[in-house]
């Protein structure tokens, strides 16, 4: 069986160079990875000798209070009579007694015993009750900075000694190999054999008590047995890819159990860097797309299989990379239409796969770290660009279904979570209805086209209003002013052709976003709930961009209207100027009644401002560009309008004084 494949910039070729010159660039390779992951395991080590060493001191301050407290019961004790009952104090002297007939003599005053001698005076304990705090600074004793000593010593060398040997043995096994001392098989098998036996080494070191270099160890004997492994299928072709594949998955499980059964993280981690790197030691540039997707979704459910049962944190994050990166690696390389069903099968089984764990991790204890946060942020994206990539633009119902189902998805993650208020439940809320809400939003653009996407982006926004003041969640309602912001955007920007009179695409879109509009405003005017300043503030802006953008379809339509009417001896340009004037006074008219009706300074001061706008449209654009007979219509029906509003307001003046003077 061909071994796997993964894309063209890192696949393995094999050039007519000398041995050593091949063999050069992964032993590069392998010693960069010691220089980055030893350097980065002794911080940890070191970080947490700090924090054992921080609760040892915690634990001798809490002993010695013990004593303390010990040594005062003791000296209670000592004070107390063999019955339990405190020692008599001296009797006082007995008073005079009269002198009786006959005489008695006067009893002898009884002589109490001494009291016992006091225990020498100690200081008193500590109380129990105080904090108990990190003891303060003070200079380095002694004894830490022998364990400071012990770390660098013990730990640190111990590493760079690993690296030190791991290069000792690659310069002496070239030098031999340069003069020919050993054969391709011997080579094989010396390093075969060397990196099978660090294992038991290993593990003797470990029941010794040296764990850190057990660990090491085990590590280097994993990399010399991958090392092994690819001169024998790549370099020196003693067996095929498909054997050298297959053995480089046993060493993988191999290291992967010595993990589990030591509880070590670091050799999991080793295990793992190991799995990744197979498919690229035994790749042929060929296309095997079955077996490179099957052996990494085995991998990554057994390694994010152990981070769930062992709690380990780093191992998803570095299957995850690896998994993009073959994946996308692959596509640009061999993906073709014929492999279309096959591809989006193995692309949805990694995005399931990812997604699990934290969806698990979360429903088990109610919140979400940043990190497992990022995992479903990206694998979420990297999966609908996957999908866009394969189905845009032939099969956009397709991309449709696979997005809304993306949506349903992470709204039933967000409703699983347990209702917890934390910092890591409120992200994982967040975020899942977040993305559950992106998704929706994008599918409208993915299958509609022009006005629809508007439509229903405005009524996306409604509902996104109406849920976030329903559920009281203030990153809805954000959700949904966006997307009135966006639709807006495309009413102005984006030209909607229109036919008839007011039956038209145009005025329909400019009506169902108005609508939305209103409907956001009255949601908000009429809920329970006490919004900010800020966003009533935002919501009153909404009601005004509704009349604004009422009066744009309105004119829109007039305007149109007139420049379609057929020629009867008048201008047309005129005529339709006229119009705007007139439809404009109009419509102030119509919010100042309504203003008035329903007692709403708001709604009286956007008429004032349009009967602004109308008067300087008048004296400055009519009166210099109209001919006499609009000229007069339009100063008219200006004239007409700005003395009934004035009366108006006179005949509302007049009746609040009289309400005034009967109270």
């Amino acid at each position: 069986m061909p071994g796997p494949s993964y894309y063209g910039v890192m696949r393995a070729r094999v050039y007519p160079l000398s041995h050593m010159e091949a063999a050069t660039p992964l032993l590069v390779l392998l010693a960069l990875f010691f220089f980055i992951a030893v350097p980065i395991l002794s911080i940890m080590a070191f970080a947490r000798v700090r924090k054992l060493e921080d609760a040892s001191g915690i634990v001798r301050q809490i002993l010695g209070r013990l004593y303390t407290l010990e040594q005062r019961l003791d000296q209670i004790e000592r004070t107390m009579t063999p019955a339990g009952r405190p020692a008599a104090a001296p009797a006082p002297p007995p008073a005079a007694l009269p002198k009786p007939e006959p005489p008695r003599p006067v009893p002898a005053t009884p002589i109490a015993p001494a009291p016992p001698a006091s225990m020498p005076p100690r200081p008193a304990p500590p109380s129990l009750s105080a904090p108990l705090s990190r003891p303060a600074a003070k200079p380095i004793s002694q004894e830490e900075s022998a364990n400071f000593e012990a770390l660098v010593a013990g730990r640190w060398m111990h590493y760079v000694g690993i690296i030190a040997l791991f290069f000792a043995v690659t310069f002496f096994l070239k030098y031999a190999f340069e003069n020919n001392w050993v054969g391709p098989r011997g080579r094989v098998g010396i390093g075969l054999l060397v990196g099978s036996a660090l294992f038991p080494w290993s593990q003797r070191l470990l029941e010794k008590g040296y764990r850190y270099f057990s660990e090491g160890i085990a590590g280097l004997g994993a990399a010399v047995l991958y090392l092994s492994l690819w001169a024998g299928c790549q370099y020196y072709h003693l067996f095929s890819q498909s054997a050298g594949f297959a053995l480089m998955i046993v060493v993988t499980a191999a290291t992967a159990l010595v993990a589990v059964g030591r509880n070590s993280e670091r050799i999991a981690v080793l295990s793992l860097i190991g799995g990744v790197i197979t498919p690229w030691l035994v790749s042929t540039g060929e296309n095997h797309e079955t077996v490179l997707f099957t052996y990494l979704i085995v991998l990554g459910a057994g390694m994010l299989g152990l981070a769930r049962a062992r709690d380990w944190k780093t191992l998803p994050p570095i299957q995850f990379a690896a998994t993009l990166v073959y994946f996308w690696g692959w596509y640009n390389e061999f993906y073709a239409e014929d492999a279309l069903v096959k591809t989006i099968f193995f692309a949805t089984i990694f995005f399931l796969l990812f997604a699990a764990l934290p969806v698990v991790r979360s429903r088990r204890e109610g919140e979400l770290s940043v990190l497992e946060a990022s995992i479903v942020l990206v694998n979420s994206f990297a999966y609908l660009i996957a999908l866009r990539a394969m189905l845009w633009p032939e099969r956009r119902w397709v991309l449709t279904v696979f997005v809304l189902a993306l949506a349903a998805a992470h709204l039933f993650a967000e409703r699983a979570l347990p209702a917890k208020e934390t910092a890591g439940a409120r992200l994982g809320r967040v975020l899942y209805a977040g993305l559950a809400l992106t998704f929706v939003t994008l599918a409208i653009p993915i299958r509609l086209d022009g006005k629809w996407i508007t439509i229903g982006w405005a009524v996306q926004g409604a509902v996104l209003v109406w849920s976030g003041i329903r559920i009281r969640v203030a990153e809805l309602r954000a959700a949904g002013f966006l997307l009135f912001v966006i639709a807006a955007g495309r009413l102005v920007f984006i030209p909607i052709p229109a036919g008839q009179l007011f039956f038209n695409a145009r005025f329909l879109t400019f009506a169902i976003v108005v609508a939305s509009f209103v409907a956001a405003y009255l949601f908000a005017r009429d809920s329970d709930i006490k919004l900010e300043q800020a966003e009533m503030f935002v919501f009153q802006a909404l009601a005004i961009g509704a009349n604004v953008l009422a009066l744009a379809a309105l004119s829109l339509e007039i305007w149109d209207a007139f420049g379609r009417m057929p020629s009867l001896g008048i201008d047309t340009g005129l005529a339709q100027e006229l119009a705007l004037s007139s439809l404009w006074l109009v419509y102030a008219l119509g919010l100042i009644v309504a203003g008035m009706r329903k007692k709403s300074a708001a709604v009286r001061w956007q008429a004032l401002a349009l009967l602004g706008v109308v008067i300087a449209k008048v004296f400055l654009f009519d009166l210099s560009f109209l001919q006499r007979f609009y000229r007069i219509i339009s100063f008219l029906l200006l004239g007409l309008v700005l003395m009934l509003i004035s009366f108006f307001y006179q005949r509302r003046l007049a009746a609040m004084r009289e309400s005034e003077k009967g109270s």
